[in-house]
């Protein structure tokens, strides 16, 4: 293999071991919420690529991650417990501190030289673990040029983005506190509840008929589909604050008015005809397209207490999966032909379904309603042969200007997450220029992929070194 080329690179494990609490920890259960059933068994990776201007050894930064990961995980022991199947087969997290699996690895290629465009090459299987046992696996790989590459692989199932953001911004502040802490004590900012309560079906339940448009029961899922399906490819890209305003301007429509759209409308948008575009270039035109925005439920379910503002506060720290996946579905004909504002008015319009309390807590009871056999959002269940599908998930709460362990900010962070199913995932991040720029990671079709690099070159440039010295 060749050394430095930005994907032809060795990385070696030189160490492996597992890291627990630093205190004991009273084995216990944790049932899984009703929200978390809906998640299959995936894992999430991100990663963070640090210079070292401190030049500080990196067996010196092991041992600094190490300590600050036993102490945080005193507070968010989930990460350090197993998944076990119940007696009726659902999944319950074991909170037994077994720890977190921890692997030490050294690459020989130099930071600058990373191909961050194409990570399937340059980051999967390299910098972000797979997570053979527990919730979470961590792997810090050290670089030539003196860097290093801190990551994280997750169950889904026990942890969304949020509760993992809090977690990260935790993990960094035990390792450089911005105030001195006793080396007695323990303590975070953002200490995590699971409170599963917070989050229980009601007595007696309302399921709104539009919940079954959005999930299904896998035992009524489709068969698989008997031909080989089309892999999908992971990009990274960057989008220019100017061409997310012109995307909002075009964004703008009629029926809503002076409303600007948001950023995250008029992306999507204009994603959404893209992939659309993607599939008339092969003469189909009547075929639908799905595409499906993640919504977060925890400022909608904050209200769900008889103390509004405590029942808030414990929802901003509450620890699992507070989230829903409204989407909607147009012939590929219409999205390509009808103007940017039309398709953000049908983005608002199935995103708008999500956005209330009432359905969040239908969506507890609808999973009440079917246990033990789980649920799956649609979204995900028709994939490649009803036409295409994709989901956005917002990431502009991504925390990497503070996870920062003690050598400096971020110079690039990313999630990574070729989940292997059939529907596609793109994830839009603040970008560490800290301009106004987004960093977009994308898993779509390379059919999809090529679209956008044709049409779209101005709006979706590849991401490199470049671009992140400026």
């Amino acid at each position: 293999m060749g050394i430095g080329n930005g994907d032809n690179f060795i990385v070696s494990v030189t160490n492996e071991e597992v890291v627990a609490a630093v205190l004991p920890i009273q084995e216990h259960w944790l049932p899984l919420s009703n929200l978390d059933l809906l998640l299959p068994a995936v894992d999430v990776g991100v990663f963070f690529c640090y210079k070292n201007p401190m030049i500080l050894t990196f067996e010196s930064m092991v041992v600094s991650l190490k300590k600050a990961l036993a102490k945080v995980l005193v507070s968010y022991y989930a990460f350090a417990g197993e998944v076990v199947s119940n007696s009726v087969g659902e999944p319950e997290l074991l909170c037994n501190n077994r720890g977190v699996d921890f692997v030490e690895a050294v690459a020989d290629v130099e930071l600058q030289c990373l191909n961050f465009y194409n990570p399937d090459e340059s980051v999967e299987g390299k910098f972000v673990p797979k997570k053979k046992h527990g919730v979470l696996a961590i792997q810090a790989t050290s670089l030539k040029c003196g860097g290093i590459v801190v990551a994280c692989t997750f169950d889904h199932r026990i942890a969304d983005a949020y509760s993992t953001n809090m977690f990260l911004v935790s993990w960094a502040e035990m390792a450089h506190p911005v105030k001195p802490i006793k080396p007695t004590t323990i303590t975070i900012t953002n200490k995590p509840c699971f409170r599963r309560s917070l989050l229980s079906p009601r007595h007696p339940s309302f399921i709104h008929p539009s919940l079954d448009d959005m999930y299904i029961p896998i035992s009524k899922l489709p068969p698989p589909s008997a031909t080989a399906t089309k892999p999908l490819l992971s990009r990274i890209y960057y989008v220019t604050a100017e061409e997310l305003h012109r995307l909002q301007s075009l964004g703008a429509s009629a029926k809503n008015g002076t409303t600007k759209p948001s950023k995250l409308e008029s992306f999507s948008a204009y994603l959404w005809k893209l992939v659309a575009k993607a599939v008339t270039r092969d003469g189909s035109k009547m075929v639908i397209a799905k595409m499906g925005i993640v919504v977060d439920g925890r400022r909608r379910i904050a209200n769900n207490s008889s103390d509004e503002d405590r029942g808030e506060a414990l929802m901003t720290h509450y620890f699992g999966n507070v989230l829903s996946i409204p989407f909607g579905g147009k012939s590929v004909e219409e999205l390509v032909d009808k103007p940017l504002g039309w398709v953000v008015d049908e983005v608002r319009e199935f995103v708008s379904v999500a956005t209330t309390e009432e359905h969040f807590l239908g969506l507890i009871d609808w999973v009440e309603a079917h246990r033990p056999v789980p649920g799956l959002a649609k979204i995900y269940s028709g994939g490649t042969n009803e036409g295409p599908a994709f989901v956005v998930s917002s990431g502009q709460r991504f925390p990497e200007d503070k996870v920062d362990f003690g050598w400096g900010k971020v110079v690039f962070a990313s999630y990574h997450f070729p989940w292997g199913g059939e529907a596609g995932y793109v994830m839009p991040m603040p970008s560490p220029l800290r301009n106004g720029d987004w960093v977009v990671y994308m898993h779509l079709l390379k059919e999809q992929l090529d679209i956008i690099e044709s049409e779209a070159d101005h709006v979706f440039m590849p991401l490199t070194w470049d671009y992140l010295n400026q």
